[in-house]
């Protein structure tokens, strides 16, 4: 039995006096024949819930969700107190058309030569850009069709690569081919419908993207679940005239953050390809850093879109919880997950957002504010920037697996202090490991209800290991752990909204580590290492459990050359503070270097 204890009422709480403890997963590594071992142990009647007994109790679960008294009422999904309107933005008009509110957020964009991008020889290394590729078709220096081949030419030749290395899980050469012909055509009548069209995307698997099945990384989940129309997400980029290039590779029903998939080939990192490119997004992340796409649309419940984007060196929002639509994702029904850009730069990933926002239907308990962008070149815009608060809490900022890692973030904080006159401000964050196991147990909770249908029917067998590890797992948390989780959110919310009094922006690394080595016994049958994602997870819970806006810039590499991400963590809606900071990250970091995979798809080299 375990011994009880009661938590002080969150607004009661010294903390001043709190210190940092931040405690690694405890679970096996493990792969091959003993990773199989594992599940069936795990899956057997009374061996099974004994071992899940013990992972949650040498991982403080049963302590801190059984054992103690949690005075604060629960909370099942973000509520924001009022918040402070933000300056030096442009209001995006909900009743706008999708085409017309790309062209706002162009106006919000600094100016563009396109001399001296287009004629340049690309030193040193950048992505080309979203208006790169519209001023090439514009000016027909390339047309969608020419580039559309190119991109069939690369697909193809990751998907025939042996061990194979997908970055689609589903695509089809005649319907790009078609999409593509279509955009040619508007160009040469002079009629295209926005920026955003003949620009290519992928989506991820668990996005509804007609006609393509949403497996969910899985090889069999589209049999259970039809797609019938886009998302909503995707419609509203498809009514711009966007090409869509297939379902993107992710980490199987998104449960995972390395992007190991043994059902269709794990997407290989574009600087290393011995590496994973981070989950659950994967795909997505490494076709835009690959130089394929300019950009793509993931999903976050978990860092599945900043893990990644760090890992790959791109950039990848996540927004606050309800700013996009879930409709036609296979994921829709929690309480912790968005839809989210990813691309190359902050400025593409600026134009995507600006599509597919929306102001949140809950106006009673979310307090919603009209999606807006922030103008990047204008004075009111960088006296904003210049008045910004940056909250730091050392502890857990430098508590990384390489100090590589902290020190590329804390040059860029150096650098927007010097540049711009950003102030860091020192913070702290109790309850970290609480916070942890309660988005564990939500996300967990949510995923295992969702699937729950499926496991009754007997389909439980056709995920992968490592899935069905996590599923049982998740499976275990009982009603009560769910609704002590949901207690546990209302102390956090607190916790931040009272920083959020102090500061503007919360500063972390992405990820606690750079990209893993993929062991090559993970290849065939997976791998369960919950210790590589405690690495890869350690700083991006709170914007997932507590619904807040949050992005992943790359602000440079390793030694190994592999990429490095900061995070930006905003308060509610405050999606113009954090793109407007992370634009000018961008610009103080700009060094960037190229993929050793990469395609040059608009000049029509490989490099």
């Amino acid at each position: 039995m375990g011994k009880k204890r009661v938590l002080l009422p969150v607004e009661e709480v010294d903390v001043l006096a709190q210190k940092y403890e931040f405690q690694q997963i405890k679970s096996p590594h493990l792969t091959g024949f003993m990773l199989k071992l594992f599940v069936k142990l795990l899956e057997a009647p009374v061996v099974g819930p004994f071992i899940t007994h013990q992972l949650k109790k040498q991982n403080h679960i049963n302590e801190v969700l059984r054992n103690t008294v949690i005075p604060e009422t629960p909370m099942f999904k973000p509520e924001y107190p009022f918040q402070e309107p933000e300056v030096g933005i442009t209001v995006l008009d909900k009743d706008v058309k999708s085409e017309d509110r790309v062209e706002v957020a162009l106006k919000c964009l600094p100016h563009y030569d396109p001399t001296s991008t287009w004629t340049s020889d690309m030193s040193p290394f950048r992505y080309w850009k979203i208006r790169d590729y519209a001023y090439a078709y514009r000016s027909r220096l390339a047309t969608p069709s020419i580039v559309a081949e190119r991109i069939i030419s690369a697909i193809e030749e990751f998907s025939h690569k042996m061990p194979p290395a997908p970055l689609l899980i589903s695509f089809d050469s005649e319907d790009i081919r078609k999409q593509a012909e279509a955009s040619t055509q508007r160009f040469e009548k002079g009629s295209p419908l926005s920026i955003l069209d003949g620009i290519f995307m992928a989506i991820k698997d668990d996005i509804d993207c007609f006609p393509y099945p949403s497996k969910g990384g899985s090889a069999w989940y589209h049999e259970v679940r039809s797609v019938k129309k886009d998302a909503v997400c995707v419609s509203r980029l498809r009514d711009c005239g966007v090409i869509f290039v297939g379902k993107a590779n992710m980490h199987e029903m998104g449960c995972g953050t390395t992007g190991n998939n043994p059902n269709h080939g794990t997407a290989r990192n574009p600087h290393d390809l011995d590496r994973y490119t981070g989950g659950s997004s994967s795909g997505p992340a490494a076709i835009v850093a690959s130089g394929l796409c300019p950009a793509a649309l993931g999903t976050d419940g978990g860092g599945s879109v900043r893990i990644p984007s760090s890992l790959c060196g791109v950039v990848g929002l996540k927004s606050t919880y309800k700013r996009t639509s879930m409709k036609g994702a296979t994921c829709d029904i929690g309480t912790v997950e968005i839809i989210g850009p990813i691309a190359s730069t902050v400025e593409d990933v600026m134009l995507v957002y600006s599509v597919i926002a929306e102001s949140a239907p809950d106006k009673i308990s979310l307090n919603p504010y009209i999606p807006s962008l922030p103008h990047l070149s204008t004075y009111e815009s960088s006296n904003a920037l210049g008045s910004l608060r940056l909250g730091k809490y050392t502890e857990w900022f430098n508590d990384v697996f390489s100090p590589e890692i902290s020190g590329k973030c804390e040059d860029a904080l150096n650098m927007l202090s010097k540049t711009h006159g950003c102030e860091t401000v020192d913070i702290i964050i109790p309850e970290l490991n609480h916070m942890r196991i309660a988005h564990v147990v939500t996300f967990g909770s949510e995923s295992a209800s969702a699937l729950s249908p499926e496991f009754e029917a007997g389909n439980s067998v056709k995920f992968t290991h490592d899935t069905r590890i996590n599923l049982a797992l998740f499976r275990s948390f009982t009603a009560s752990e769910y609704v002590a989780a949901q207690r546990l959110r209302r102390r956090m919310m607190y916790y931040h909204m009272e920083i959020f009094k102090k500061v503007d922006v919360i500063v972390t690394p992405t990820t606690g580590m750079t990209a893993p080595v993929i062991p090559h016994a993970a290849l065939e049958f997976g791998e369960t290492d919950l210790q590589v994602s405690s690495n890869l997870m350690r700083f991006i819970v709170a914007p997932n459990l507590l619904g807040l806006p949050a992005i992943s810039i790359p602000v440079g590499y390793d030694k190994q050359g592999l990429p490095i991400g900061m995070q930006l963590i905003g308060r509610p809606w405050a999606e113009a503070t954090v793109l407007r900071l992370a634009a000018a990250v961008e610009e103080l970091c700009a060094t960037r270097k190229k993929p050793l995979s990469y395609y040059d798809v608009l000049k029509g080299s490989q490099i």
